[in-house]
């Protein structure tokens, strides 16, 4: 009765962690070994067979018969064994022998051993299983309970398992509390000995990437994909998709009926901005779209260095760039091209200071500018990039020559300044290729009364 009183207790441990039944007769077999070892030393000649349906623990001790025990773990006097098995009456020394073990050998102190034994494996199989399933399930969302609130981390219980929102993973502006219900994309999960480290995030791509999936079918079902995202978690992101099927707008459908679905993704992410940019094999269009909500009115392209030249309106420059440069670093990100904003005038001004040959400049001293383009300095900017010591070295070039030289190149500056601005106030305001955002879905072909200023570079 002792046998299936034991297995009951150690089978409602089990049982309330979730260990499955199969497990236990295992376990239960380890751990009568360990305490046959605790007690002995080696238990390397004893079995353990244990029948959880049955509710059985068998224990046995292979012996060597002998007549003088020199050896009582291994060894047995044929009196003894005689005495154990009546019937083996013909047992001589040297006759293998099987020794049926009585539980109650073991002792309290022993089951006291063996409960904890128990329990550390049964811990061990735990996290073994949270390990094993949370492995198959990165990149899913899952909703935990905040449990602890630390410094760097927060912990959320989900279940059994324990799962890690590290400081760096948290969406910024977001402020947490105890008990709090929050959803996370699963990153990564490693095997450490304290149990499985399950690390989960909310300022990841990915996690963005999962709410529009929850949110557009169309999303789940490969109508429409999402191409890039780039994040500034809590404030503001880009996405870049792309429709499988003519018939779909694939911004449309991310946005839903009168904003629908982006309204819950917005939420969740505690009011981030997401601009959602349309696809264009165009890069010109494509970088137009991702600079949302600035409008560029020329783009200078280098498709083989991944640059891009984006010309604004100056009173749009500081939105084009965004705070913190926040809007071009992500459409920089979206689009994977390093691109440089200007304003329209400065953008002239560096134009002009490049390539504006010194000769061309009016009042400009006539034997200077033979001497520097003797030394290869043939424009404003290369002058510029001169040091003053450097220039005075040079034949013909003095300090009241250097002097005028400078006055020249300032007043021919200013005046294409002044002309500018004249230009300015006697012209109307460009027109410039649409960009997707939000509240903006046109496709790829512009409207017929819209202008585009985008040259590509050859």
């Amino acid at each position: 009765m002792i046998n299936r009183d034991l297995i009951e207790i150690f089978s409602d441990l089990a049982r309330d962690k979730n260990v499955e039944r199969s497990e236990l007769g295992t376990i239960l077999e380890e751990l009568f070994l360990y305490i046959i070892e605790r007690t002995h030393g080696d238990s390397s000649n004893y079995s353990v067979i244990v029948n959880i349906d049955k509710g059985e623990i068998e224990i046995y001790a292979e012996k060597t018969v002998v007549k003088v025990v020199e050896d009582p773990l291994n060894q047995i006097t044929v009196e003894d064994a005689r005495e154990k098995e009546p019937e083996l009456d013909d047992i001589a020394p040297g006759d293998p022998f099987v020794e049926v073990i009585d539980l109650s050998f073991f002792g309290r102190r022993m089951i006291a051993h063996a409960k904890q034994f128990f329990s550390q494996r049964i811990q061990d199989i735990e996290r073994q299983y949270i390990y094993e399933d949370y492995s198959n399930r990165i990149g899913e969302i899952v909703i935990g309970e905040i449990r602890q609130i630390q410094r760097d981390n927060i912990f959320l219980n989900i279940g059994f398992a324990e799962l890690r929102l590290p400081k760096r993973e948290q969406i910024p502006t977001e402020n947490y509390r105890r008990k709090d219900t929050i959803r996370a994309v699963i990153k990564s999960v490693e095997s450490t000995p304290k149990g499985p480290d399950i690390v989960v995030s909310r300022s990841d791509n990915h996690f963005l990437f999962k709410l529009f999936e929850m949110e557009v079918p169309e999303l789940e079902d490969g109508l429409i994909e999402i191409q890039s995202i780039s994040r500034y978690p809590g404030v503001r992101s880009k996405i870049i998709v792309y429709s499988h099927d003519r018939r779909i707008d694939a911004v449309g459908a991310c946005v839903g009926m009168r904003g629908s679905r982006i309204q819950g993704i917005v939420r969740e992410l505690n009011n981030e901005k997401v601009d959602i940019v349309n696809f264009s094999e165009k890069t010109e269009v494509l970088i137009s779209r991702a600079l949302s909500p600035a409008k560029p009115i020329n783009l200078y392209i280098d498709d083989e260095r991944k640059y891009c030249e984006a010309i604004f309106k100056d009173d749009e420059l500081d939105l084009a760039i965004g705070r913190g440069g926040m809007n071009i670093k992500l459409a920089s990100q979206l689009i994977d091209y390093r691109i440089d904003a200007f304003g329209a005038r400065e953008y002239e001004q560096i134009k002009i200071e490049q390539n504006t040959l010194l000769v061309d400049i009016p009042n400009f001293p006539k034997k200077a500018a033979k001497s520097l383009q003797a030394e290869g300095i043939n424009t404003i900017s290369g002058f510029q990039a001169k040091g003053e010591g450097s220039l005075l070295e040079i034949k013909e070039i003095t300090e009241n020559v250097l002097e005028k030289i400078y006055n020249s190149i300032q007043d021919f500056i200013e005046k294409i300044r002044k002309d500018d601005e004249e230009d300015d106030e006697n012209t109307d305001d460009v027109d410039v290729l649409k960009t997707h955002t939000v509240e903006n879905d046109s496709g790829d072909n512009p409207d017929e009364k819209e202008k585009t200023l985008i040259k590509k570079s050859g």
